[in-house]
Formats: structure tokens, sequence, C-alpha cells
């Protein structure tokens, strides 16, 4: 490899960690100021400042980023840091390189549109692969619902309020419920510095758009007005969910049937065919060869 081409890969690497470096350093001392300026806990402060500042630099590239950022749980800053960090090193070295090649000089309009391409790559991909990681956690949202609100039903039964139910299952459901019980920690990080359960509650079903986890986020909201009277929505939400896991389940059944079918009659149809249709056509070639001979 040539020693101009290392000293370029050097030089874009250590781009890439002096952007890291400047990133990290930013989101330190807009943390502190925050948590200075508001008194709140050490890590709610941080989150919250992080977050924010953190966003402001990705959505100047792509408004849609942050808010996908929130979906998957980042809502800390140094997840966002790390992939923006991600999304905008990779184009950034391949410029870089891009540069350096230019200066050296010679024929290289290959090499440019080889570097453009990658450098594409490297802003679209990252977005596409966190929309999958989005949607994956959509449905894990989705079936923890379904366990949610039963363990809902059973503490409220005894006696406890909403906060405390959740409380409890914020705790407790670490195991059963992990992507519920860490949006739990977030919105009661919030509530604990002053905020109001049911609006954050509201908040939190509005950004994660699901469903099934807005139907519950109403009754609970229900509940939190009027102090009871919701226990025969929570059980009547329960069946209808249950009802759409059963269709979804059919869906799937149905589709894979489908594929099976094109599977069968890809690979076991020839060999059927062969199997019934071979020895008749032997025969046929027998007779044409004793007509021939």
């Amino acid at each position: 490899m040539s020693p101009f081409l290392i000293s370029a890969c050097l030089l874009a690497g250590g781009a890439f960690l002096i952007l890291a470096a400047v990133v990290k350093d930013i989101i330190a001392h807009r943390a502190l100021a925050v948590r200075i300026a508001t008194g709140l806990d050490t890590s709610v402060a941080q989150s919250i400042k992080s977050a924010n500042r953190v966003s402001q630099w990705v959505g100047k590239i792509d408004a849609e980023i942050p808010k996908l950022l929130d979906q998957l749980g980042w809502q800390r800053g140094s997840g966002r840091a790390l992939f923006f960090v991600f999304q905008a090193g990779v184009p950034v070295m391949a410029l870089g390189v891009l540069c350096v090649l230019l200066v050296l000089g010679g024929d290289l309009t290959d090499t440019a549109l080889l570097l453009i391409f990658i450098a594409g790559l490297g802003f679209l991909i990252p977005k596409r692969l966190l929309v999958s990681a989005v949607n994956r956690r959509k449905e894990r949202l989705s079936k923890e619902v379904s366990t949610l609100i039963p363990l809902l039903r059973m503490l409220l039964g005894v006696g406890m309020t909403v906060e405390q139910a959740l409380r409890v299952l914020m705790n407790e459901g670490r195991h059963i419920l992990p992507e519920l019980s860490f949006e739990l920690r977030w919105v009661f990080g919030r509530v604990d510095a002053g905020l109001e359960l049911a609006l954050e509650l509201r908040e939190m079903a509005a950004l994660l758009e699901v469903d099934d986890l807005t139907d519950c986020v109403s009754i609970l909201d229900q509940l939190l007005r009027q102090g009871g009277g919701a226990m025969a929505s929570l059980m009547s939400l329960k069946i209808l969910l249950d009802d759409r896991r059963m269709t979804s389940l059919q869906e799937k059944v149905s589709k894979l049937s489908a594929k099976m079918s094109a599977v069968m009659v890809a690979f076991l149809f020839p060999a059927l065919l062969i199997v019934l249709a071979g020895p008749g056509f032997v025969a046929i070639f027998k007779a044409l060869g004793e007509i021939g001979g």
C-alpha cells in the first residue's frame, strides 16, 4: 500500500477522533451548566440537556433523526453523540481521503466517484439501520403492553394508585417489561423533577407512536383524572389486544403457507415430475432409438 494512502487514512482517522472529542466536550459542558442552573438530579439534568444539545446538531442534518433516536430510547446525549459521530464521521473521512488524493494529483476520477459513493452510503445507511431498530422496538413495546395490562389490574386491585403501580412495574419489571420499564424510568425522572404524570405519559405515548400503548395510556389518564371506573376498560383493552395479536398471527401463517407452496413448487415438483414421468420418457426414447436403428 502506498505511504501517501496510509497517511491519508491516518489523517482521516485523526479527524474522526477529534470530532468525537469535540462533541463529547460540548455535551459535558452543557450538562454541567444545566445542573447548576436547574438544581435537578445529576443524571436527569445531564440527560435532558445533552439530549437537547445533540438533537440540535443532528436535526441540522435530518429533522427526522432526533425523533427516531427518542423512539429508540436514546434520550441520553451519549447515544445521540455516538450516532451523530458515526453518521457524520464516515462522509467526512471519505471526503478527507478524497482531498488528500486530489492534492497528490493524477487521474482520480474513478477514485473520486467511489469515495463520494462511500460518503453517501455512510450518511444514508445509519438512518436505515436506525429506522429498522425503531420498528423492532415498537414491536417489542406492543407485545409488552399485553403483559402490562394484567399486572396493572392486579396492582390496582390491591389498592395501589396508578403512580404506585407504575413505579412498582418500573422497579420490579425490568426483566418482564424491559422496554416499558426503561420508558417509565425516563417518565418518572421528569415527574420527580416536578412535572405532571398524566402529561408525561401522554407525551411518551405520542412520541413512541405505538397504538397499543396509546390506548393503554388513555385509560391510565382516565384513572388519574377520575380515580377509578376504568378497570373494565383495561379488561376490554386486553381482549382487544389479544384479538389483534391473533389476527396478526393468522396473517403470518397465511403468508407462510403461501411461501411454503412456492418452495414446494420450486423444489418438490421437478423431483415429482422426474419420478412419475421419467419411465414414460425413457420408454419413448427407447422406442425412438429402435425405430432409428
